[in-house]
């Protein structure tokens, strides 16, 4: 009797205090006027560095929260915090966020989402966010382990983070009926951006390789808050992109080029594809075409997608596939029954950056171009930094 007595006890204190800190939270998170919760397979940290940019250099007093390659907390005056965990990735985090944004009565709040379980998803856009704008970057096949095995399934996953009766800005074309769908059963006006509405000119303020469909996201959410184009754009030139950005690292040594392609954010094989394709017709694949690729023994379903999109839609057009990471052996042999041929194939599996240079090095000739892709995780961080580090980095 005594110890369910104490029970009872602590869980009407809990439930006590429960209480008390939901109705805080509410009262908090209505204290920041505008609400923005960027979502999506690819590109979220990107945009939501844009956004939070062009915000600031429009004069509205902004924190930006990104979950990307490294979780970053970016103040009003554009310096990035480090966010430090002492387990693994919580959405709980978001709270805490959203508490240091109402001391600092920030006017804006512009937060990626940290969540890839559909249920948390929802969570996080109902019981913490209540967003005034929602943001979807795009539809593709990624974590279908957890929000499904076709690209509608995953659409509906993403949409739980639509807001009610507020608006919604997307640049996914495919899937957008899909999203519409949702957006009209919450009351929420859906606006589709064009990555055609930026044009070249434009893209030349950035110091590294963005894309157009995240620029256009960002201008149209500007827009919508009333920030003028230019005022946007200088904003997003001066933003810090993310360490997983697309960029391009020159290395001249033992007169040999090689040209480094970070891309390695890119582990779906949409995005990988459509990144090949930009630097096709952007910039060019010069000299010996290298396709490098991460894997994590976690992500092995990833692995198989990319694998197969290698041996079908580029099986002529690179020359090497050089594999790193986890579990490469199971890759290699993924790689050759999606068609690619084994003579192709370079398998380092986990070593260290420089046994990887090396290899690229061997590859190269005159001159050479390697893509990255899969993971930045694992070893995907120190290669970037290995090449970028001796070399001079271009847009």
């Amino acid at each position: 009797m005594y110890v369910f007595t104490v029970l009872l006890i602590l869980f009407i204190i809990v439930s006590i205090y429960g209480v008390i800190e939901f109705i805080l939270h509410q009262k908090r998170i209505y204290s920041i006027p505008i609400r923005i919760h960027v979502n999506g397979t690819r590109g979220k940290s990107s945009v939501t560095r844009l956004i939070g940019a062009a915000l600031r250099e429009g004069g509205i007093k902004t924190i930006t929260k990104v979950t990307g390659t490294y979780p970053r907390l970016i103040l009003e005056n554009g310096c990035e915090v480090a966010i430090y965990r002492k387990a693994s990735a919580n959405i709980i985090e978001q709270l805490s966020i959203i508490k240091y944004s109402s001391k600092r009565n920030t006017q804006a709040i512009v937060m990626e989402c940290m969540a890839i379980e559909p249920q948390y998803q929802w969570i996080t856009e109902t019981k913490m966010l209540h967003s005034t704008i929602g943001v979807i970057t795009n539809v593709r096949l990624d974590h279908i382990d957890v929000m499904g095995y076709t690209l509608p399934e995953i659409a509906e996953a993403l949409g739980n983070t639509i807001p009610k009766k507020q608006n919604l800005f997307t640049a996914e074309k495919n899937l957008f009926p899909d999203l519409k769908k949702i957006a009209d059963q919450r009351n929420t006006r859906i606006q589709l951006t064009e990555e055609s509405s930026v044009t070249d000119d434009e893209m030349k303020g950035f110091a590294y390789i963005e894309h157009k469909e995240n620029v256009a996201l960002a201008l149209s959410v500007s827009d919508h808050l009333g920030i003028g184009r230019k005022v946007a754009l200088n904003g997003m030139y001066k933003a810090i992109p993310d360490a997983g950005v697309l960029k391009l690292s020159r290395v001249n040594v033992f007169q040999k080029k090689i040209n480094f392609f970070n891309g390695f954010a890119a582990n779906d094989p949409q995005s990988s594809l459509m990144i090949w394709e930009k630097i096709k017709q952007e910039i060019g694949l010069r000299g010996a075409k290298i396709i490098l690729l991460n894997t994590r023994q976690d992500r092995l379903d990833r692995a198989k997608q990319l694998t197969g999109m290698l041996g079908t839609e580029l099986h002529d057009q690179f020359d090497y596939l050089i594999l790193i990471g986890q579990s490469c052996e199971n890759v290699e042999e993924m790689a050759v029954s999606s068609g690619v041929k084994r003579n192709k194939i370079i398998n380092l599996g986990w070593t260290e950056p420089e046994a990887v240079f090396e290899a690229v090095l061997a590859c190269t000739v005159d001159e050479s171009t390697t893509v990255a892709i899969g993971n930045m995780g694992g070893m995907g961080g120190n290669v970037t930094d290995f090449f970028e580090n001796r070399s001079v980095v271009y847009g």
